[in-house]
């Protein structure tokens, strides 16, 4: 039998020119790692424990008795758009019409997707912040537009925004700002007062604005505030969320975005080339999981703001600078006072070292020199252990 080959026709590579920059996520390369050595993986975002009991006993109940299993419905399921548009309204006072204004996806990241897809054009300049998560580079680069970072910058034990300089940053062929806040990797929450300026500058402007909020219920100073609410930005903003991050079920992939009827329609309009559909059992599972009462939420925060103190005081006893977070589930660390200087080296080290994994932040900016000595840790695990990985970390000043 003859070995097959690849068809040579031409010297064009296979891979997209516009996603040759991109190739394994850091994530998959060192969750291998973890795995191959058996270390502790603080790297990627996903805890290590599931969600509630009772809204895995909804999706089981859905699957039982057949709800979701065939297609839902393109836009998401009644019940999960309903629930959807009653949390905007419960927590933010935003009013949607679940039937027009809220569209489910297979997660945030497809929601960023299909968004950037849908929105942008060749020519155009999208402004995001850095660090950024590695999905927007990609979406960016895969609707032919150009990306145009805004960094965030160490400062008094955090990562500040320069308004002055994101002002500066806007020119004539931008089209749309891509924010994150909470912020993943850095944990900084966008003040009302930050956001009140972006909104001035978005509407100036006549920008539109992609709003990643994954992270709005783990705000542990301060509160989440959407930027949609702002004057003049419901109608240009579109607001992405998700349930993996707010109930530990990362799996199931569902998400959703809220906008006014004409940008629903057309992020639906790239969206239903992607997936089509997704999830639909569970869809119903995160319709209860919505409703759950104020109380699952406020202690989901506080135990996730106990770890995160646990993680935090353990990497600076361990000798790391620590940036301790306003929300999300990641801490970013400076390796300097350790006598390192290459994040990506000393993170490829480290499971062999002292037997954990966590992620270079030189990965998520343009210029890696911004974040060479960066690292992230993730602290969505069980505290016995974040305890034994603060253990082991010790080691590297032992």
């Amino acid at each position: 039998m003859t070995p097959m080959s690849a068809p040579v026709s031409s010297d064009r590579p296979f891979l997209n020119r516009r996603l040759a920059p991109f190739g394994t996520t850091i994530f998959a390369e060192m969750s291998a790692l973890a795995a191959r050595t058996g270390s502790i993986n603080l790297g990627q975002g996903f805890p290590d424990t599931d969600g509630p009991a009772q809204i895995a006993e909804a999706a089981s109940r859905a699957v039982l008795t057949g709800l979701g299993n065939q297609y839902p419905p393109g836009p998401g399921v009644p019940e999960l758009r309903r629930a959807i548009a009653s949390h905007q309204q419960r927590f933010y006072g935003l009013g949607h019409d679940p039937d027009t204004e809220v569209l489910v996806t297979a997660g945030a990241t497809e929601a960023i997707a299909a968004s950037l897809l849908a929105l942008l054009e060749p020519g155009d300049e999208v402004i995001a912040l850095e660090p950024f998560y590695d999905s927007y580079a990609a979406c960016i680069a895969m609707a032919g537009a150009t990306r145009v970072p805004v960094t965030l910058r160490p400062h008094g034990g955090t990562f500040a925004l320069d308004l002055d300089e994101l002002r500066a940053a806007v020119t004539p062929r931008t089209r749309l700002l891509l924010l994150n806040t909470p912020h993943n990797p850095t944990g900084t929450v966008l003040t009302p007062e930050e956001l009140t300026a972006i909104a001035a500058l978005a509407v100036e402007r006549d920008l539109l604005v992609v709003t990643d909020e994954v992270y709005e219920h783990l705000v542990f100073e301060g509160s989440h505030t959407p930027l949609a609410g702002f004057p003049g930005m419901r109608e240009r903003t579109v607001t992405i969320s998700s349930a993996g991050k707010t109930f530990s079920f990362t799996g199931w992939k569902v998400g959703w975005l809220t906008a006014p009827p004409e940008l629903v329609s057309a992020v639906r309009t790239a969206k239903q080339f992607l997936t089509y559909v997704s999830s639909g059992p569970f869809q119903y599972a995160i319709a209860e999981a919505l409703e759950l009462p104020d109380a699952y939420y406020e202690a989901f925060r506080s135990d996730l703001a106990a770890k995160r103190d646990i993680l935090a005081d353990g990497l600076a006893s361990a000798g790391f600078e620590v940036f301790r977070p306003q929300g999300t589930y990641f801490i970013t660390t400076d390796i300097t006072p350790l006598g390192e200087k290459d994040a990506y080296a000393f993170c490829r080290t480290l499971p062999e070292r002292c037997g954990v994994v966590a992620i270079p932040s030189s990965v998520f900016y343009d210029d890696p020199d911004a974040g060479r000595t960066q690292v992230r840790f993730a602290f969505c695990k069980k505290d016995d252990v974040l305890a034994e990985a603060v253990g082991r970390l010790r080691r590297l000043t032992s």
